[in-house]
């Protein structure tokens, strides 16, 4: 139950010297969150004993806190961005180069090395497909950033995502049994 200064049965009720406390760091241009800090009145009451009198708080900080987040995101995003393009890139080049893949298979227990001059099937769609998930990852997350231009990019990379699984091709059968 409440009383008419917002007060309840767990909180004593707040005082003309603590109204006047309030107002006082508000005319200061302290914040909600500094008034109760030095007043030890929680964050409702103040609010609440600030809207009766009248009292607002200046929004400036809180949009400059918004908008350094949303900053602070759009870098973190770049960064990942950044680096699902290496990691797609990384895989293509790997897929791509000539020569002796260095390979490794489990026989009896035991590891076996080798060099192949292709890649097992299963081992070039599952870079194909690493590829692939790199590359939607990244067009999703260029599109988050709401530029028109990005839609294009973002359908691009998903056309390229899918050419890789047609390049991919059909299973093949490595065991030899028809």
């Amino acid at each position: 139950m409440t009383n008419q200064y917002g007060a309840d049965h767990h909180n004593p009720p707040v005082t003309d010297e603590e109204r006047a406390e309030i107002r006082r760091l508000h005319a200061e241009g302290h914040g909600r969150n500094e008034i109760s800090r030095r007043t030890g009145r929680s964050l409702r009451t103040i609010s609440v004993q600030a809207e009766r009198m009248g009292l607002t708080f200046d929004r400036t900080m809180t949009a400059v806190a918004t908008e350094a987040r949303v900053i602070d995101g759009r870098a973190r995003r770049a960064a990942i961005l950044a680096g699902l393009y290496e990691v797609a890139e990384a895989e293509l080049d790997y897929l791509r180069q000539g020569g002796q893949y260095a390979l490794v298979e489990v026989s009896s227990g035991k590891a076996v090395r080798f060099n192949a001059d292709r890649l097992p099937a299963q081992d070039r769609r599952a870079l194909i497909t690493g590829i692939s998930t790199a590359m939607t990852a990244a067009a999703r997350l260029e599109s988050m950033e709401g530029d028109p231009g990005i839609t294009g990019a973002a359908s691009l990379l998903m056309n390229l995502s899918d050419a890789f699984r047609l390049a991919a091709g059909p299973p093949e059968d490595d065991t030899g049994e028809g």
